[in-house]
């Protein structure tokens, strides 16, 4: 009984790093605003880290509702947040956060953007 319950683990161990090693491998965590703006559907609901300039910035301070643009060199991607002020204009930063839309109608996205969870200021 012993030896089939190591190999019934071990077996079960093995299809989940498996499993594990294709959901990462089909999403990566790190793609470029190009990649998310042709393939939205990719990588929507998924988290990924986006590493740019910020463009443009605006918040409502009272509402704690912010709204900033990153450009990484292949595109320009907005980044929503409610947890902090937004980053100033020109700020190096990265970013990660859920890809969102908004809508989408004829198979394009409406509203595309980051739902941000981490930020991180760079040099």
């Amino acid at each position: 009984m012993g030896v089939y319950r190591n190999i019934v683990w071990h077996g079960s161990a093995a299809v989940l790093v498996a499993m594990l090693a294709g959901a990462c491998a089909s999403v990566p965590g790190r793609p470029a605003v190009r990649q998310v703006q042709q393939q939205p559907g990719r990588f929507a609901n998924h988290n990924v880290t986006i590493t740019g300039t910020v463009t443009t910035s605006w918040g409502v301070p009272v509402v704690g509702f912010n709204v900033y643009r990153v450009d990484d060199g292949t595109g320009e991607i907005t980044v929503v947040s409610t947890e902090r002020r937004a980053p100033s204009r020109g700020a190096r930063v990265e970013v990660r956060g859920k890809v969102e839309d908004v809508a989408v109608l004829g198979g394009r996205p409406l509203g595309l953007h980051l739902r941000e969870r981490r930020l991180r200021y760079r040099n």
